[in-house]
């Protein structure tokens, strides 16, 4: 594989074959076959076998994408509307006089305080047990920090699926094994996650709303049966993403505090800007401690400019997050109702995403992208979960929806309702 014999994509040997083949016991070739994968070199689907992977997961599956050409409208991107981002140069002005004033030198506390004392306050409201409190460079630095603080090569990871790309890419590349969850518009199915629990996987990783590519949202009575599952698995390690925090009108049901070792990450990118990068982390003493412990060795702290715009940013009431996320839902029904006339399910709870399941990803992406539109191929998002398209309705107006559905329903035609997870 190393000398390049073995093209992207292609069928390798089933392992017993390769053994004989080989002349070595098949266990031999099973361990070859499992090293690979935790490094994300090959991917396994099943009874469909193993493959090369197109790329390395550490190139990401941002490749995964089609090029937009002049005169397309790109509704592939998952970014948020800047025109419903707040100005930040008053607060980064205000934060560099307060840094003239007082300095941050090495030794200095890594948490700007007023930071900590509001994000704690609106925790606690939302109903996430109290601990101590990390800021990191965005919700993955602090996810990346958790999964190492607590596993090694080899342990495994309740992912959903269909499920945020970059986090697809970064369990194998820390050389975990992704165990996939399935998803509906409530959250992660319970009876999925008994079962990755069961077999083993160590750390479940849920998005409590906005779910990126699906739009779900965990609901009082899935957050109940979910909690009842993880009682009876109180080692998990529980990672919970709450990045449409801001941008979504639908309550917080957090699991937290159900196992023993937990962590909360809730951060500022789609509400403020992608470019502050900056995430709040709470859990428990442990696991915050140890994150804190492997920050300093690393980039010590995230720069405590960007902590005091940020608290600027709250203070001053920069953003009407209502607005915001009625804007969002706005958009969301628009499509989805738009959808819906043609006969196309889609769902999309919260969030700036819808998701489109489509019965041939690569034709469908091929013939929108021909009718002047450029989706996100699913492939980007999911493990195991059936075809689908996502499209981010950040800026869709209301021609754009109508537009836009009838185009997806020359591309695709009506899908029968069905599991998307």
């Amino acid at each position: 594989m190393g000398a390049g014999d073995l093209v992207p994509g292609q069928l390798l040997p089933p392992m017993r074959e390769l053994a004989a083949r080989l002349g070595v016991n098949p266990n031999t070739v099973a361990a070859a076959y499992r090293i690979l994968r935790e490094r994300g070199v090959i991917e396994t689907a099943g009874r469909r076998g193993s493959r090369v992977r197109p790329k390395p997961a550490t190139t990401g599956r941002e490749h995964i994408r089609v090029e937009v050409p002049e005169g397309v409208r790109d509704v592939s991107s998952g970014n948020p509307d800047t025109a419903l981002l707040p100005s930040v140069a008053k607060a980064f002005a205000a934060a560099a006089e307060q840094s003239d004033r007082e300095p941050v030198l090495y030794g200095d506390a890594e948490l700007e305080p007023e930071l900590a004392r509001r994000a704690r306050a609106e925790l606690a409201a939302d109903g996430v047990p109290e601990g101590p409190l990390a800021v990191l460079s965005g919700s993955l630095d602090a996810i990346e920090r958790v999964l190492a603080a607590h596993l090694k090569p080899g342990d495994t990871v309740a992912v959903e699926d269909p499920g945020w790309g970059s986090l697809l890419d970064l369990v194998p590349a820390l050389g975990l094994r992704a165990a996939p969850v399935g998803v509906d518009d409530d959250g992660p199915r319970p009876d999925d996650v008994r079962r990755a629990l069961e077999a083993g996987a160590r750390v479940l990783i849920v998005t409590g709303r906005a779910q990126n590519p699906t739009g779900a949202a965990v609901s009082a009575t899935r957050a109940r049966a979910l909690r009842s599952v993880l009682r009876a698995h109180p080692q998990t390690l529980l990672i919970e993403d709450d990045h449409g925090h801001g941008i979504v009108d639908v309550p917080l049901h957090p699991l937290a505090g159900v196992t023993r070792h937990w962590a909360f990450v809730r951060s500022v990118a789609k509400a403020y800007g992608p470019d502050l990068r900056l995430a709040v982390l709470t859990g428990d003493p442990v696991t915050v401690d140890r994150v804190r412990g492997r920050q300093r060795l690393g980039p010590g702290w995230v720069s405590r400019i960007v902590q005091r715009a940020v608290v600027r940013l709250w203070a001053d009431g920069a953003l009407d997050t209502t607005a915001v996320a009625a804007a969002y839902r706005e958009r969301r029904t628009l499509l989805i109702d738009a959808l819906a006339g043609h006969g196309i399910e889609a769902h999309g709870r919260t969030g700036m995403n819808v998701w489109v399941p489509v019965p041939d990803e690569t034709g469908a992406v091929a013939r929108l992208l021909h009718a002047g539109w450029a989706v996100a191929p699913g492939a980007r998002f999911r493990i195991a979960a059936p075809p689908a398209v996502r499209i981010t309705v950040s800026t869709l107006t209301a021609r754009d929806a109508e537009s836009l559905a009838a185009a997806v329903a020359a591309a695709t035609g009506p899908t029968p309702a069905r599991r998307y997870g």
